[in-house]
């Protein structure tokens, strides 16, 4: 297989279906724009699935599991055991991501990239075992080179699956202690921005555990950013298997044409990977919501995101995201199932707002 599959083209967005769709906004029973921003998701979904009456019924969720080397600097409040703990915790349907994909009837799936303390097979998950977590980012690359390139493939056969069984909407969570500290570090390279307005309590450090979290990052830095030409690199040398796998996923959800709906700050940052590698990426990404984490915001300027939901959250797991999908469905109701005009028999005037 093409090792650099990222760099293909994406998808075209269905020009005709898009003008249909914009045309049926303008005859339905209300004012042109009483609705806002339902009213554009609606005919952004018809432009991405090509027809001007948008489905939003099969959703996919693939949440991504694996652990990061740089948990041992004490970065996080919690064990790297919790990974896979979460994962029993998810696969038993116990988890918050569990019971959003239940109450909204959508697919969860479960990828094991690689944890730090393995557990056994459970049922419904993909145990893929790439490596042990990633490597110790303060001390050398978190993923060697081939390893990068493995993650990146998982997230793209996670798509790959999902279109096969029909999908109308990609999500990706994670799960993988410790994974606000890369995150960062990618931030801060691709984003060219100081450490310490990007970094975040993750876990819930205090005051002490945010300023140690900082220099730990600070020094990664001075290790790895020499060495990072590439938005390729600084995902290999400061990410995780989980990150590069959603990195993956979401430039392959563009090229199948499978809209996607980005989660919080962990996804915001694949997103952002993902826009580096292949920039026409960003068209088929919607954002769920803003992130509690501060570097959020950062990340979400640079992609020019504008989040459906800012609920406080900072979970991660896809949870975001997925709060986020009644709104599409009401989108698609509202445009598919309310009365023009002439069905009404109301007179094509402007309403009063």
């Amino acid at each position: 297989m093409n090792t650099d599959w990222w760099r293909n083209s994406v998808a075209q967005v269905h020009g005709p279906a898009l003008a249909q769709a914009t045309q049926r906004q303008t005859q339905l029973t209300k004012p042109q724009g009483a609705l806002g921003r339902l009213e554009q998701l609606a005919i952004q979904l018809a432009g991405w699935q090509g027809q001007a009456m948008p489905q939003m019924e099969r959703v996919w969720i693939s949440v991504f599991a694996g652990d990061h080397g740089v948990a041992a600097e004490g970065v996080s409040t919690v064990p790297q055991a919790v990974t896979g703990q979460m994962l029993r915790n998810f696969a038993a349907g116990g988890a918050a991501i569990s019971v959003m994909a239940r109450q909204l009837g959508a697919t969860l799936d479960l990828r094991d990239l690689g944890l730090a303390v393995p557990i056994e097979p459970l049922a419904g998950v993909h145990h893929l075992n790439l490596a042990r977590g990633s490597a110790n980012l303060l001390h050398e690359p978190a993923l060697t080179a081939a390893l990068c390139q493995q993650a990146l493939q998982t997230g793209r056969q996670a798509v790959l699956d999902a279109v096969e069984q029909g999908a109308q909407l990609f999500i990706a969570g994670e799960m993988g202690i410790g994974n606000t500290t890369p995150a960062c570090a990618m931030a801060s390279l691709l984003l060219e921005q100081p450490v310490v307005v990007l970094v975040g309590p993750g876990t819930g450090l205090n005051a002490d555990g945010l300023h140690h979290k900082t220099q730990v990052i600070e020094a990664a830095l001075q290790l790895h950013r020499p060495h990072c030409h590439t938005a390729l690199d600084v995902l290999s040398r400061l990410g995780g298997l989980e990150i590069a796998a959603i990195t993956g996923a979401y430039v392959a959800a563009a090229q199948l044409g499978i809209p996607m709906l980005v989660d919080g700050y962990i996804c915001s940052i694949a997103a952002l990977c993902a826009t580096r590698l292949n920039p026409d990426c960003r068209e088929w990404m919607l954002f769920g919501h803003r992130s509690a984490e501060p570097g959020h915001a950062a990340v979400l300027a640079a992609l020019q995101a504008d989040p459906l939901l800012d609920l406080g959250m900072r979970l991660g797991e896809g949870t975001g995201a997925a709060a986020a999908v009644p709104l599409l469905r009401m989108a698609c109701a509202l445009h598919n199932d309310m009365a023009t005009f002439a069905e009404a028999a109301v007179a094509a005037e402007p309403l009063p707002c």
